[in-house]
């Protein structure tokens, strides 16, 4: 299932221009505060009638120049950001509202909720009733799932709790999924595609791991960095192993378990570089590879593509400390990894 989205509407001196295709999975709409996002979704659910736009669903035209569904007709789910459920009742009761549906249990069990049906929304933790929203919005069978910062409401340890549940939905759920964010960990972790909005424009679009590894990058220079695939392995005297296309990752403990897929996200401004293997170190993990390019990345400063075994990292030095190496494009250089993100935690590696 794929959808088209591309309107153009004016809130007075601000303007959204802007047009997107998606797909299956998760697509995340990602920019700062103000940047439309949440404008862009209205559009999409049919709270906002722009100016201009056609939006398309496989072959249904939900809205242009002669065409308006409303809202009901569209079968959009549509989960809030405060969840906007009925506190005073059960989360069972609060799940009919969207109706009945013959894939019931298995939403239930997708998100961990069929053993709260009798609990009232007051008693819930604030990531068991993001759960619930999300809940009811599957029961309504939608064609498109909008999620409007699901979880900037939460703290450390309940987005923690809720993340895995969204991959879920990402792998399981054969319909797009909007992801509206300006957290650039749930991006990288959730997201197939990323389309980053700045003042109404769309001003960059791809994959997570392209947009990171782009000097400077659009979802924010300090962010630059790489986004690393990796299997979950054994785990021995409290390290787990993940292994990757560059090769094995050591970690403290990693609770999931062996052969989970899972993201590292390297910061370039983790990754030290050494034109010898080093010794008497702390860090773990050293990267033997070769430099592929070297570019300008600011006043000072260049990003260094390491190539290990055949996946590129990216390092961020100074261009004082790359001329004192020597570096140069097909050099052999090991590459330490200082830190890595995995979901919302940085773990010191």
């Amino acid at each position: 299932m794929s959808m088209t989205v591309d309107i153009r509407h004016r809130f007075g001196t601000f303007t959204l221009d802007a047009g997107f295709e998606a797909d299956t999975g998760v697509t995340a709409l990602f920019g700062p505060s103000g940047a439309g996002k949440t404008s862009m979704i209205n559009a999409v659910a049919g709270l906002l009638r722009p100016d201009r736009g056609r939006i398309t669903v496989d072959s249904a035209v939900w809205q242009d120049d002669t065409t308006f569904l409303p809202p009901h007709k569209r079968r959009v789910g549509y989960v809030f950001q405060d969840g906007r459920l009925f506190p005073h009742l059960s989360v069972a009761r609060n799940l009919r509202f969207a109706g009945l549906h013959a894939e019931e249990g298995a939403i239930l069990d997708m998100l961990g909720i069929a053993h709260l049906m009798d609990r009232r929304i007051a008693a819930l933790s604030g990531g068991e009733a993001q759960r619930v929203a999300i809940g009811r919005a599957l029961l309504s069978d939608p064609k498109v799932l909008l999620l409007d910062e699901p979880l900037s409401a939460l703290d450390a340890a309940r987005k923690a709790e809720i993340l895995p549940y969204i991959e879920r939905l990402r792998d399981e759920l054969r319909i797009p999924i909007l992801l509206v964010s300006h957290a650039v960990e749930e991006v990288a972790r959730l997201a197939q595609t990323v389309i980053v909005l700045d003042q109404g424009r769309i001003t960059a679009s791809g994959a997570p791991a392209a947009l990171l590894a782009e000097p400077g990058s659009p979802m924010g220079p300090a962010e630059a960095g790489t986004l690393l695939p990796g299997t979950v392995g054994p785990t021995e005297q409290g390290l787990t192993r993940i292994d990757t296309g560059a090769g094995p990752i050591l970690l403290p403990e990693v609770t999931a378990a062996p052969g989970h897929a899972l993201r590292l996200r390297i910061p370039a401004r983790d990754v030290m570089l050494a034109t010898q293997k080093p010794e008497g170190l702390s860090a773990l993990n050293i990267l033997a590879g070769h430099i592929g390019t070297i570019t300008a990345a600011g006043a000072g400063v260049v990003d260094v593509q390491v190539i290990c075994n055949g996946v590129p990292i990216l390092a961020r030095i100074t261009a004082q400390s790359a001329g004192r190496l020597g570096l140069c494009p097909g050099q052999p250089i090991y590459a330490v990894v200082k830190s890595v993100t995995l979901g919302l935690d940085q773990v010191f590696a």
